[in-house]
């Protein structure tokens, strides 16, 4: 066979090899599957003592179906095909009579879950690149192949529908802890385990009673209360991936082929084919800085403010030794407090977040400068104070080392005349939450070192970041673009529209916050500032200004447009929403970012959707500003 190979050990154990030809990670093509049913075939007739089911590849297990052919399912009856392939083959391969493992060493994602499901046991192999998960629902499509019955059998409907619903993934320890693995070993004992399990007769751990009347009489008090949780965060109109996947648990048994007129509802959406669409420009993101072999082992960070302090923290989260620098230890211990909280709740292991907090250290007098790969610079912004910094660090810094700054509206031309190798600074511009958002917009400036440029979106990939090239201009392309749009919503409050019926448009819209919401968030004083630079001149709107002299910034300060408590907004119930409010505020966005594009500023129309996607928010259904400006023309 051409991507699987099996082998039968002396013992009678049967070995099942996956190692997809071709590519770097296995995925179930339509040509991996009837493959896999032809070893089922020969397993017919030689029965093995039992059957191991592993992947050939460093990158883990499974990654999934082939996205590539979810593309081509442009009817219904392609749809019912791809799901009815996947369902037959993998309810073959639990209706066997010989014992069956799956081992699950990185990633075992979708459909790649889902076969092991199919097997009567799945071992987990603890190390970091472990992830189980049941993504669909990202894509806008839902588990097709068996995984929406056999994930709450296993697992109980509330973190099985938790699961599917989020697209969240799990490591071993939690997945045998909540028992999706049957068990969770290091990988130096993996291959033993495997084969003391699989013939162990050993039975699957029966579910608690409360789960199993989850699964049957209170089955749709769960699936109401799932849905309320979906509708907080997810309109059926933009999103029916997770309602169906309610439905089909609920009413078809996770079946559905059950509901033919469900998977024709999907398949007709353009939800599916803009978030494949999406992941694409994803996957393309990553890419950027895979041609460098720059990669850090140290981080220096100067200025602990809210940007650099987090800044600092998730570098040492991702596994990096990181100085932080600032004028006193006064100054540096908010940036370690929240440092503390954040490695507790990503690591959910004190042992491991006690070693975050480790590689995280205060350095008040910059030692770090000398022996630090990546140098970030977070101070205000200010190009004087700039310059001083940058005449004091460069000659300190090692060869080789990236000069970053992190400004969000200097220009790097106007930052690095002081510097004797002014081509070696780059921008490096992390938005805020840095924890929560994915982007890093990668600034090259004019004369810039190439490899320079690439080693900063290496090292972005390296902190599991999305690294974005953009040419350095005022606002890059994030800041540049939601400018326009949160001008035009306070336009909008200026002539009467309620900041909640403002907001709410854009709600229904698809925006992951309102616009309003977004400028109490980012700071009233920011967003004036910012208003300045990037606004071409324009007035302020009035209701900007009438608060901020009130010095009414926002969250920051408990009032901005909206009271704010306990981090969040108190808001009243909006206004009927004026027709044609939601294309008035985005047009603004979307026309900037073709002039962006058109400048050159970033390399083209589908960087650009992508950046302002996975910088904004912008929804991610639509598949862009410029991609859905170009689908509603037609």
């Amino acid at each position: 066979m051409k991507h699987w190979q099996l082998n039968t050990e002396a013992n009678g154990i049967a070995i099942a090899v996956l190692d997809k030809a071709g590519d770097s990670a296995n995925s179930l093509s339509a040509e991996v599957m009837a493959e896999f049913s032809q070893l089922l075939d020969q397993l017919d007739v030689y029965p093995p003592k039992g059957l191991i089911i592993r992947s050939g590849k460093s990158a883990g297990f499974i990654a999934g179906a082939d996205i590539g052919e979810f593309s081509q399912l442009d009817t219904p009856e392609k749809g019912l095909a791809l799901v009815q392939r996947g369902w037959d083959l993998f309810n073959r391969l639990e209706s066997v009579k010989y014992p069956t493992l799956a081992l699950a060493r990185g990633h075992c994602l979708g459909g790649g879950l889902e076969l092991a499901l199919a097997c009567r046991y799945l071992l987990a192999v603890d190390e970091s690149g472990t992830k189980l998960a049941l993504p669909e629902v990202m894509l806008g499509i839902f588990p097709g192949w068996g995984g929406m019955s056999r994930l709450p059998a296993r697992v109980g409907p509330a973190a099985a529908l938790d699961m599917m619903l989020t697209g969240k993934t799990i490591d071993a320890k939690r997945a045998k802890k909540m028992g999706l693995a049957d068990d969770c070993v290091p990988p130096r004992v993996m291959e033993m385990a495997a084969r003391q399990l699989l013939l162990s007769g050993q039975p699957r751990r029966s579910l608690p009673l409360m789960q199993k009347l989850m699964a049957g009489p209170l089955k749709g008090i769960v699936a109401n209360g799932a849905r309320k949780q979906v509708a907080k965060k997810a309109r059926p109109q933009h999103y029916p991936a997770p309602y169906a996947i309610i439905d089909l648990w609920q009413k078809h048994g996770g079946n559905a082929l059950a509901a033919p007129q469900i998977v024709d509802g999907i398949i007709r959406s353009t939800t599916a084919r803009n978030l494949v669409r999406v992941f694409h420009l994803q996957e393309r993101l990553k890419s950027f800085g895979k041609n460098s072999t720059f990669t850090a082992k140290r981080v220096h960070v100067v200025g602990a403010g809210v940007m650099g302090g987090d800044i600092a923290a998730w570098c040492a989260l991702r596994g990096l030794i990181v100085t932080l620098q600032d004028q006193s230890l006064e100054r540096i211990s908010p940036a370690l407090q929240r440092a503390g909280k954040l490695f507790a709740r990503k690591l959910r292991d004190p042992l491991k977040a006690r070693a975050a907090f480790d590689r995280l250290i205060p350095d008040v007098r910059g030692d770090g400068v000398a022996h630090a790969d990546v140098i970030i610079e977070a101070i205000f912004e200010s190009v004087e104070a700039k310059h001083a910094l940058f005449s004091s660090i460069e000659p300190r810094m090692k060869p080789g080392a990236i000069l970053a700054t992190n400004t969000s509206s200097l220009r790097l031309e106007d930052l690095r005349t002081v510097l004797k190798q002014p081509e070696r600074l780059v921008g490096i511009h992390f938005f805020n939450p840095v924890a929560m958002m994915p982007l890093v917009e990668v600034v090259e400036g004019e004369g810039a070192d190439p490899a320079a440029v690439q080693a900063a979106c290496a090292f972005v990939r390296q902190i599991d970041k999305l690294p974005l090239p953009v040419k350095s201009t005022p606002g890059f392309l994030v800041n540049a673009v939601l400018a326009p749009y949160m001008l035009a919503a306070m336009r909008a409050v200026d002539r009467g529209v309620t900041p909640e019926t403002v907001d709410e448009a854009m709600l229904a819209f698809g925006m992951p916050m309102g616009p309003i919401e977004l400028v109490d968030t980012v700071g009233l004083d920011i967003a004036m500032a910012a208003g300045k630079q990037l606004a071409g001149g324009a007035d302020a709107p009035r209701c900007l200004l009438d608060r901020v002299e009130k010095n009414q910034l926002g969250k920051k300060t408990g009032q901005g447009f909206y009271a704010w408590a306990e981090g969040r907004a108190t808001k009243a119930a909006p206004g009927a929403v004026p027709e044609g409010l939601a294309q008035e505020l985005v047009t603004p966005l979307i026309d900037r970012v073709e002039q962006l594009v058109a400048d050159g500023i970033v390399a083209d129309p589908e960087l650009a959707d992508g950046g302002v996607i996975f910088g904004t928010g912008f929804a991610p259904f639509t598949g862009g500003p410029l991609h859905y400006r170009a689908n509603r023309v037609q």
